[in-house]
């Protein structure tokens, strides 16, 4: 019974794992695609250069990973609910 358990545990595990990965790739894509309306010509000298084109990555990776978490977070306390009663 414990194996049964052990194999239950770290396939719960993986799937988290998964639903993580896709979800926060989902977020990058989509801070990605709203930071394309973003005029980086303000605050950038050379916006379509390749440093300007890393900045705007990077933007979109940091604001994608701070919506993802938030989502992640939020599902995992929603599926705490039921402990309470």
């Amino acid at each position: 019974m414990d194996s049964n358990f052990g194999n239950q545990l770290v396939g719960s595990l993986g799937v988290n794992g998964l639903i993580s990965i896709i979800v926060s790739l989902i977020c990058i894509g989509l801070s990605w695609w709203a930071l394309q309306n973003l005029k980086l010509d303000l605050f950038i000298r050379f916006p379509k250069s390749a440093q300007g084109k890393l900045l705007h990555l990077l933007l979109a990776i940091i604001l994608g990973h701070f919506v993802a978490r938030f989502l992640l977070d939020y599902l995992n306390w929603s599926q705490m609910i039921k402990y309470m009663f």
